[in-house]
Parts: C-alpha cells; sequence; structure tokens
C-alpha cells in the first residue's frame, strides 16, 4: 500500500507523550504541515506548549516506533487519515475537539456515510441485546453505518446487527487498532475489518486505559448523526455518549423501559432532558430524515451492476474486485446477499455464477 510522504511526520507527532489532540491542533494551526513542527526549534514550539513538551517533540528517541508503524501502514486495509485527507469524515469536522489523525483497520470510505451510533450497557439485559441488534439491522438496511465502540453487551449487539443487515458498522477503540479489546470480541472485530471499518485515534501499541474511553465515546457520538441509548444505568459511560452527541448538535435517543429495571433509568433521564423517545428504528429514520426506500434503490443498483459485471460464466472473487473496482469485503457482502435472493450460485474452488 502506497504511504503519503508526510505520513511519517504525522506518526511521530502522535507517539509523543502528552501530545493531547487540543495542542496538537493549536501546533497545526501555528506551524500549518507537521513537517514545520518538528522543524521548529525549542524556542519557537515553546510558545505554544511548554518547555518539556517541546523537547520531547524534538526528540528522536521515537524513530523505532515510526518505523513499526509505517511497517503496518504498508500493509493492505491498514490506513491513518489525517485532517489533511479528504477521506476524514466530515462529520468529526463539525465538533469541537475533532481527532487530528486516525488509525484505521478495513475500508475507510465508510467513515463518510450516513451514520448512527448505538450504545448502552456492557451488562445488557437479553431484551437489551435483542433491541440492539434489531435496532442495528434495520439501521443498517436502511443504509446507516452503525458506530458503537466494540465493548461487550449493547456494543456487541449493534455490530452484529449491522452486519446482519445490507449496511455496514464503525467499531471506535479506547486504544491502538492492533490491540482488539475486548478479547472475546476478536472475531467480530475480524468481521467487522473485512465488511466495516475498525479506528482510533490512539497510535499502535497503546493499551485500553481507563482515561482513554472518555475520548474515545466523543469519536463515536461525533461520527453519527444521531445516537441511540439502548440500556444505560445511572450514571454510565453511554450517558457520557448521549451528553456529547448533545453538545455536538446531534440527535439523541432513547428505549424506554421497564421502571423496574436499573438499566431502563439512564434511558428514561435521557427522555426527561430531551432525548426522543423510540420504539421503532423507523422512528429514527423519519427523524434523521434518511430514505430507506432509496436506500434499498441504491442496494438494488448495485446488485445489478455486480451482476453485469458477472456476465454469465463463472468468476472467482478476483476477477470481480477487477472488474467492478470494489474491495474485496464489500464483494463478499454483496455476493452473498445474491446468494441468499437465489441470484447467484457458489461453485467449487471459490468460483461464483450468475443464476437466471
Amino acid at each position: 500500500m502506497q504511504i503519503a510522504p508526510d505520513t511519517a511526520d504525522w506518526v511521530s507527532l502522535g507517539l509523543v507523550n502528552d501530545l493531547g489532540p487540543t495542542a496538537l491542533r493549536g501546533l497545526l494551526a501555528a506551524f500549518g504541515l507537521p513537517a514545520n513542527i518538528l522543524s521548529a526549534n525549542p524556542l519557537e514550539l515553546g510558545r505554544y506548549v511548554s518547555e518539556d513538551l517541546a523537547k520531547s517533540i524534538l526528540s528522536a528517541s521515537r524513530q523505532q516506533k515510526i518505523e513499526n508503524t509505517l511497517d503496518w501502514l504498508s500493509q493492505e486495509g491498514h490506513s491513518l487519515i489525517t485532517f489533511a485527507d479528504a477521506q476524514y469524515p466530515k462529520l468529526l469536522l463539525q465538533i469541537p475537539d475533532p481527532p487530528p489523525m486516525l488509525y484505521a483497520l478495513g475500508d475507510a470510505s465508510h467513515l463518510n456515510r450516513s451514520t448512527l451510533a448505538i450504545v448502552g450497557s456492557r451488562n445488557a439485559t437479553p431484551q437489551g441485546l435483542a433491541n440492539a441488534r434489531s435496532f442495528g439491522k434495520a439501521a443498517s438496511n436502511a443504509g446507516m453505518a452503525i458506530v458503537s465502540g466494540l465493548a461487550l453487551g449493547i456494543d456487541t449487539a449493534a455490530h452484529q446487527g449491522a452486519l446482519e443487515g445490507a449496511g455496514t458498522t464503525i467499531a471506535v477503540l479506547g486504544c491502538g487498532v492492533d490491540i482488539i479489546y475486548p478479547r472475546a470480541n476478536a472475531m467480530l472485530a475480524r468481521e467487522i475489518t473485512t465488511r466495516g471499518t475498525i479506528i482510533s485515534e490512539f497510535s499502535l501499541g497503546m493499551p485500553p486505559f481507563a482515561a482513554n474511553f472518555p475520548r474515545r465515546n466523543r469519536i463515536i457520538s461525533g461520527l453519527s448523526q444521531g445516537c441511540l441509548v439502548v440500556e444505560a444505568a445511572l450514571p454510565s459511560g453511554s450517558l457520557i455518549t448521549a451528553r456529547l452527541a448533545a453538545e455536538q448538535g446531534r440527535e439523541v435517543f432513547a428505549i424506554p423501559g421497564s421502571i423496574h429495571s436499573p438499566l431502563s433509568r439512564g434511558c428514561h433521564a435521557l427522555i426527561r432532558q430531551g432525548a426522543k423517545l423510540v420504539e421503532t428504528a423507523e422512528d429514527i429514520r423519519q427523524e434523521l430524515h434518511v430514505s430507506m426506500y432509496s436506500s434499498e434503490l441504491d442496494i438494488l443498483e448495485s446488485d445489478n451492476a455486480l451482476l453485469q459485471c458477472m456476465g454469465y460464466e463463472s468468476c472467482d472473487l478476483d476477477s470481480l474486485v477487477k472488474r467492478s473496482g470494489l474491495t474485496a469485503g464489500s464483494l463478499s457482502a454483496m455476493l452473498l446477499t445474491l446468494e441468499l435472493k437465489g441470484k447467484v450460485g457458489c461453485l467449487p474452488g471459490g468460483l461464483y455464477q450468475r443464476i437466471d
């Protein structure tokens, strides 16, 4: 994979301890390019950061980590998206504290799709898990990418529901993208990298420290047009995400539950504070003005275009990638859908054939 000339400079700045996103944005505003920051003298940097931080920025001690990261970025499906990239999520540019860079696994183009965050308790009830999965699938079928945090409970169910639908999902981590946390979701993470995207603002190797997750939550909400809270106790990280969503000007939705359930109290509190009570995915679709029917037509048109690429001879996935210009992950999902519809047959040897 081709790496941009300034990638090493972005990686270098991201590896500086104590250089948070706010300070880095300030330096970028003052110096313009990462290379200009790294070539500045300590006195120039000292106008914007502390003396110790200026020394850290100019230190050469992180060279090996930079080289390791560049090796990682050279692999297929690995990328670094910065303020300078056209792929940088447009919605994140609207929030007060956008991350200057994002590491990504999978197809980064998903970051600029219509999006809905679904969050909730790690210790969800069976009904809560079913609701998260159902809403995730319905919103996915409506053409939305489901954004969540890969945590156990509601996050997991939301990602799974999205992958069961026609759309995709985005997982935002509170650690480096090379560290899947929790480990129990390793298989789900692999599926997401095939059909969706995993992102983090943290450098490779960053452990899942508790302090990272509030920063992670602002990205979950900022990346989304709306935020649905399925189940949440008082207090909880999900309510923090909902508060951030409201502060960022996003729509906040909550599913009501039993007055006797502690996991309903967070949702009920949000509704009292002005969150929109929802009972079906259609409530969200109408509020966000997402046209489900248009999305379904787009999917249908995509299916027809793929069938045209296939022709009537059997072909393998690599051939379809070259003909269609789509990624292998996107094609695999589309082929599975067409197979379920009875329009494509799967043959021995990894071949596919159109069925009329």
